[in-house]
């Protein structure tokens, strides 16, 4: 319940940010090129709070449902107009003036990407030193001959400064399908180059880095139990926030993966676990559940979140810092990054090879934003610039019913001299409507898979 307390408030500021900037590169554009603007509002539905322009007139709307927002012109298609001001409705417009009207959301969504990558270098970014843990037989990270405790520290001449850019390097490598040469530098040896052939790699991230064989260096360190998830095993056991878990059935612990790994290959099995709670040591018996993982193989599932005393990390983190000019083409170049990946990914989920368990609905995008609210601002700034371009991309799709559909109408009607016929234009929107209604039944449905576990 306290993660949720987290979540809801984060995931309301998250896109009421998000749908504002966006709709604000609408509603400034349009206001530019002469479009009468009625109504700005962030939120569908009921109005909750707002007040009028007294100047021009416009309503500033907080609505109630905080899923998305709008921005009201004046069209004749949605009512009367008056004779003096139909050269202000936006159906009056030239093509081109209403395909950079509609071309703004999805445009500010990538210049507040940019400014986000950009305070995020500025304040310094943390991360986990890209140092591989044990690697394990029948990988192609074993096949090329990395060693446990390897730090990755280039891909094919790009550096390489944290676990979180070496898995983005990878993945957009890993759709290239081609061979890779990584700069290893392995304790007490010095550097090397190492070459792995991905074109046997799958595409879909999950599998790709299962395939790989890579995982984070996790140096010794008792693991410890960070949250409890109720009316789970170890709920009903009774273990607490804070328990440091020092031995399960007898066989002493010295990283989480240690525990984790033990625990998933025991599904329904009952454990002994040695914990040390305010000095006490305690030994408590748990039932662990039995869930299906998405191979289809059971796994043990003890429901509480494993983390690990601060201290044992402090030679893992890194951070990047740059300065005010130097970050700037360091953010450019992430949200292009970003974009091109995300781009990509979507292109690979159409033809099948990118699994459609990656797309993430409200629930997943409101436990990630209060997961990163409660890490700091960093990175909650950092999951708002991921989201915004998500956001550009998404509505960039030629699909009718969102920004893209109407910039590819107006395209075509441009091109044409006239627009297409109302019977094409609605049938069109109804066919976008049932696959934005299809992807939004998707989402939810992998969300409350990974609420299910």
């Amino acid at each position: 319940m306290s993660d949720w307390l987290m979540s809801v408030p984060a995931f309301i500021v998250a896109i009421g940010i998000l749908v504002a900037v966006h709709e604000y590169g609408h509603f400034w554009v349009a206001r530019r090129m002469g479009v009468k603007v009625l109504r700005y509002s962030i939120g569908f539905g009921t109005r909750i709070w707002g007040f009028t322009g007294r100047r021009s007139g416009v309503e500033y709307w907080l609505s109630a449902i905080p899923l998305g927002g709008y921005v009201k012109m004046l069209d004749e298609r949605e009512g009367a107009v008056a004779e003096s001001e139909k050269p202000y409705a936006f159906n009056r417009q030239h093509p081109a003036k209403r395909i950079a009207i509609v071309a703004a959301g999805p445009g500010v969504n990538f210049l507040f990407a940019i400014l986000a990558y950009w305070f995020v270098f500025m304040i310094g970014v943390a991360g986990i030193k890209p140092v591989i843990g044990p690697v394990a037989d029948g990988t192609l990270a074993a096949a090329s001959g990395l060693q446990a405790r390897d730090e990755i520290v280039a891909i094919d001449d790009r550096a390489v400064g944290d676990w979180q850019e070496l898995r983005l390097t990878l993945l957009d490598r890993g759709l290239d399908g081609d061979p890779i040469t990584l700069d290893v530098a392995r304790p007490d040896a010095g550097r090397r180059s190492i070459t792995i052939d991905l074109s046997s790699a799958p595409s879909d991230p999950e599998a790709l880095f299962e395939r790989l064989g890579l995982a984070p260096y996790q140096p010794p360190a008792t693991p410890r139990i960070a949250g409890v998830v109720d009316d789970s095993p170890a709920a009903r056991a009774g273990l607490e926030s804070g328990d440091d878990v020092t031995a399960i059935d007898g066989r002493a612990l010295d990283s989480p993966q240690a525990l984790v790994d033990y625990v998933q290959a025991r599904p329904g099995e009952r454990v002994e676990l040695d914990v040390t709670r305010d000095g006490e040591r305690l030994t408590l018996p748990v039932t662990l559940a039995r869930v299906d993982s998405d191979d289809g193989e059971p796994r043990g599932q003890l429901g509480a979140r494993i983390g690990v005393d601060a201290a044992a990390w402090d030679a893992m983190r890194t951070t990047r810092q740059l300065g005010p000019l130097a970050a700037i083409p360091a953010a450019v170049d992430k949200t292009w990054e970003v974009s091109a990946l995300t781009v990509r990914l979507m292109a690979r989920m159409v033809t099948g090879d990118v699994s459609w368990r990656n797309v993430s609905g409200p629930i997943q995008i409101a436990n990630i934003a209060g997961q990163t609210a409660s890490v700091g601002l960093e990175a909650f700034v950092g999951f708002l610039a991921l989201v915004s371009v998500s956001l550009a991309v998404l509505n960039l799709l030629p699909v009718p019913v969102l920004d893209g559909g109407h910039l590819l109408y107006y395209s075509i009607e441009w091109i044409r001299g006239r627009p297409l016929s109302e019977a094409v234009q609605v049938a069109g929107q109804q066919a976008g409507m049932v696959a934005l209604l299809m992807l939004m039944t998707l989402a939810f449905y992998n969300d409350i898979l990974r609420l299910l576990g």
